[in-house]
């Protein structure tokens, strides 16, 4: 797909790597680029068009899907991860925004990019969809169903004409990752590998090398992934 003259729906746009995604875009040519956020007031800046959306509401997605009848090319990128606690609560809320969400704003604007001549959907996934760890077992449990999601929609909706990209990897310099103190990558990095990997019709972008370290791994032993489970 080609970025430039497209028109673009970025969720979770107004910081991190959303924002990052949007002022990409832009850069390269699309003629529109929506940015969706649950207070649209945090969206600053000026060339970018704010719209106000909450994906885990169903009647914000039906209506920005209503509003938005142009968008060729939506990227969901907006997701959380939560502190690690006991209980399930934290679990519900990564699967409603990382999953859950992903899932409604797919399905809603599948028919958009329909109409739009197929177009494109990106979803921003992670290394954990693929390998967990206590301490993110419930985030990762999001990213994997999002990922099965992702591998879903990429067959079902190529009888449309909708290309679909997940982008995976490990720490990205933002927000979410400000307490890591292992390497990260660039949030500009990972954008200009996932809009790269658009426009070349890649199935996949695997942004760094844990990413695609894991990737490789999968094909093993789990004791490749989880050396404590290597026998002593």
């Amino acid at each position: 797909m080609k970025i430039s003259g497209s028109t673009a729906l970025v969720t979770g746009a107004n910081r991190g790597l959303g924002a990052v995604f949007a002022r990409a875009l832009l850069e390269r040519g699309a003629r529109t680029v929506y940015a969706a956020a649950r207070n649209p007031d945090t969206v600053t800046d000026p060339d970018l068009t704010p719209i106000a959306l909450d994906i885990t509401d169903p009647a914000a997605v039906t209506a920005a899907a209503g509003r938005c009848t142009d968008v060729d090319l939506l990227i969901n990128n907006a997701g959380v991860l939560l502190p690690y606690g006991p209980g399930q609560e934290s679990a519900r809320a990564e699967m409603e925004v990382n999953y859950f969400g992903t899932l409604a704003m797919s399905d809603a604007f599948a028919p958009v990019l329909a109409r739009n001549g197929g177009g494109a959907l990106v979803n921003v996934l992670s290394v954990l969809s693929w390998v967990t760890f206590p301490h993110v077992r419930t985030y990762s449990a999001a990213k994997a169903a999002a990922w099965s999601l992702t591998n879903a929609l990429r067959v079902e909706l190529r009888e449309q004409g909708t290309h679909v990209l997940g982008v995976h990897a490990g720490y990205i310099d933002t927000d979410m990752a400000a307490g890591v103190t292992d390497p990260k990558v660039s949030p500009d990095d990972v954008v200009a590998q996932a809009l790269d990997g658009l426009e070349q019709g890649a199935y996949e972008v695997l942004a760094d090398g844990v990413s695609r370290d894991v990737k490789a791994a999968l094909s093993g032993g789990l004791e490749l992934l989880y050396p404590a489970l290597t026998p002593r």
